[in-house]
């Protein structure tokens, strides 16, 4: 059985994308070649030789904990969850920040002022 998919991947000008998916917003920020992206999962850095396939990929922030050094305390799966939603929230506030001050930038520069 298949399961349902979404994505879309919005330029808000060169350097900026907007990425919209099932799982949450993220924002991307960079080029071709070397970007880094915010997102519900944290901070995703990418860097690459374009056409080659070959590229080098880091993470910070959350982590499943799958492959993670094992700690006296485990988190709570409610509570790693509830962290999992304000990432996503955060990141969704600073997609919205972030339009809202392109659209004022672009609305000023039009008009003239």
């Amino acid at each position: 059985m298949g399961n349902f998919r979404f994505y879309r991947r919005v330029n808000i000008f060169p350097g900026l994308t907007v990425n919209l998916s099932k799982s949450g917003p993220s924002l991307t920020l960079g080029m071709r070649g070397a970007h880094v992206t915010f997102g519900h999962r944290g901070v995703t850095r990418t860097v690459g030789l374009p056409g080659t396939g070959i590229y080098y990929t880091s993470r910070a922030g959350y982590n499943s904990g799958v492959h993670s050094a094992h700690t006296d305390a485990p988190i709570e799966p409610s509570r790693q969850a509830a962290a999992h939603r304000v990432g996503g929230l955060i990141a969704l506030a600073l997609i919205v920040l972030v339009a809202l001050a392109i659209g004022i930038a672009i609305g000023t520069a039009s008009s003239g002022h």
